[in-house]
């Protein structure tokens, strides 16, 4: 966990590594009388803020929620266009993160005692591999081995590194990170201290953090090569370190000055909870029920009222559900216009003769957005209500491990656990994390203190429980649940196994009738480059320049080609 907070020094450095470093880069490399020597601890705090500060809102507003939580089904909201506004990770990936990992790099191979700074380069390739997974995960072929070139070798034509070749290099330079920061024999490291506003030059916790991200490119190898993805499972394992082993050990960003989707969190419309997500939350009586969702307006003496005038509710509501202020949306509002009519419109309750009052309901429950946007509504308090966005979650860590243990992917390796036991790992860090980003963004909490009896409590709930009848797709659900605040892992998560299953009894998706793009699309860099990104769209089976639903719903990145449609998990 991390707070970005109003340090002058940093952000007089972040200032100066943003313009000397990135828009006279050409100026400085070709003029030998021009000298420069950028503190390398601010060009990583630089980068490491634009990894989630980079996109300004515009991914949460036009990528996020209008798409890739639509078509999760962790919301539902009118169905908008795909717009030019997506994909933002894209140009910030080239622009705001490799820059200054590049040159740390530099800086650091000119330096006499270089053999000191071996740490601080190392935990550059891990931010490359976190932000270039991200960009992969929608493009496909991205420049990488090549890329930035263009300021050091006046290389302009950078080739596009095909999904295989990613993942290969960033499994070893990840590999490579971890034994460099792994190694005790090295001599005396200089450290990023404060400037690392991740993990303030942990070393630990850059390891397990690489760790996890081996565990991400093995779950979006599997599709393809399972045995690949079983052995970079079992290297985790068998690592001394090992992944993201605690709350405190994962990559969250915390801010009292960013705020995420900010105040364009009801942009267009307002996003509301789909039935599928509120009515699992409610059967099993999840406490992040009320983190995630606001309450409708069935609270307080709301009965009273529809008694005095004889008012029956809908008939999707049941009268006597003990959670009744909880009520979701059909994903697709086409599917259930019966239900989807009281997401634009009030349940309308009285009458205007004299004496009486005409009393509007909203039915349908919102999205928490004081959760997403701590300033929603006047948001206010000692706090002033902080911002958080999950990164890479220890959650996630344990929930990764649970499926493949579960699926057998350990051979004779030791899992330090059983998949039960990661995955109640995982579920109790979850409801710790998602109550602790509720807290800060004062949006209303689950519990105080440490929560352990609501914990608990759900831990035993029969729905929850693992029951060997179908205990994978119990923790594929879990996993699910947990990445409400991570939009681009939710996705990933649906595409690659097919949950929710349209067909469950469990947890079942819900038909939804609309075209889903797979993918996103890069845009012609112009006649210096435009060989080799046409070359990666024919080796891709990309159309290029299309942006149409029919397009991206059918042309698939490599590593999703075999991956089961939505809703139709094995």
């Amino acid at each position: 966990m991390i707070k970005i907070l109003k340090q002058l020094s940093v952000a007089g450095v972040l200032v100066f590594s943003a313009t000397s470093c990135e828009k006279n880069f050409g100026e400085i490399n070709t003029d030998p009388s021009v000298v420069i020597n950028p503190d390398i601890k601010f060009l990583l705090s630089y980068a490491e803020d634009k990894m989630v500060t980079g996109y300004g809102g515009n991914e949460w507003v036009w990528e996020s929620m209008e798409q890739l939580f639509r078509y999760t089904q962790h919301v539902t909201t009118d169905p908008y266009e795909i717009t030019n506004n997506v994909n933002a990770r894209y140009n910030n990936y080239y622009q705001q993160v490799l820059p200054n990992l590049f040159e740390i790099r530099r800086q650091i191979d000119l330096k006499e005692d270089k053999e000191a700074y071996q740490k601080m380069g190392a935990v550059t390739y891990v931010l490359q591999a976190c932000e270039g997974l991200k960009v992969t995960d929608m493009n496909g072929s991205i420049p990488y081995t090549e890329a930035v070139k263009g300021r050091y070798e006046d290389k302009y034509d950078p080739v596009y590194n095909d999904q295989q070749t990613l993942f290969t290099t960033w499994l070893g330079e990840l590999d490579n990170a971890i034994a460099t920061l792994s190694n005790s024999s090295l001599p005396t490291q200089f450290e990023y201290g404060n400037a690392d506003i991740y993990f303030k030059s942990d070393w630990a916790k850059w390891v397990k953090l690489a760790n996890s991200l081996k565990l991400r490119i093995a779950a979006r190898l599997e599709n393809q090569d399972v045995a690949k993805t079983k052995q970079i499972f079992q290297q985790v394992l068998q690592d001394a370190t090992g992944p993201i082993d605690a709350d405190n050990g994962q990559l969250q960003y915390e801010s009292i000055d960013y705020h995420g989707i900010g105040g364009s969190v009801n942009y267009r419309s307002t996003r509301y909870g789909t039935t599928s997500i509120i009515n699992f939350l409610k059967k099993s009586n999840d406490p992040r029920i009320g983190i995630y969702f606001e309450k409708n307006q069935l609270t307080g003496s709301y009965a009273d009222t529809l008694a005095k005038y004889g008012a029956t509710l809908p008939a999707f509501i049941n009268p006597a559900d003990p959670l009744i202020a909880y009520q979701g949306g059909p994903a697709d509002w086409t599917t259930n216009p019966a239900v989807a009519t009281y997401i634009s419109n009030p349940f309308v309750v009285g009458n205007n003769n004299p004496g009486n009052k005409v009393t509007n309901y909203r039915l349908i429950s919102p999205i928490n957005r004081r959760f997403f946007y701590p300033k929603y509504n006047d948001g206010t308090g000692p706090g002033a209500g902080e911002y958080t966005e999950m990164v890479v979650s220890y959650a996630e860590t344990c929930l990764l491990i649970a499926e493949f243990i579960e699926k057998e992917y350990a051979g004779g390796v030791d899992t330090k656990g059983s998949a039960e036991d990661w995955y109640r790992k995982g579920i109790a860090s979850s409801i710790r994390t998602m109550n602790n980003i509720a807290s800060v963004a004062e949006s209303g909490t689950a519990f105080s203190g440490n929560g352990d009896a609501i914990i608990n409590a759900y831990l035993e709930n029969p729905e929850v429980k693992l029951n060997g009848v179908n205990d994978l797709e119990r923790i594929y659900i879990q996993q699910y649940i947990n990445l409400y605040r991570n939009p681009n892992e939710a996705f990933v998560f649906v595409r690659r196994t097919g949950y929710p299953k349209k067909t469950s009894a469990y947890y079942a998706r819900e038909t939804f009738n609309e075209q889903i793009a797979r993918r996103w699309w890069t845009n012609d860099p112009g006649e210096v480059n435009r060989t080799n990104w046409n070359a990666a769209l024919s080796e891709q089976g990309f159309t290029p320049n299309q942006r149409d639903l029919p397009t991206l719903s059918t042309q698939r990145i490599w590593y999703d080609k075999n991956a089961p449609a939505f809703g139709e998990g094995n």
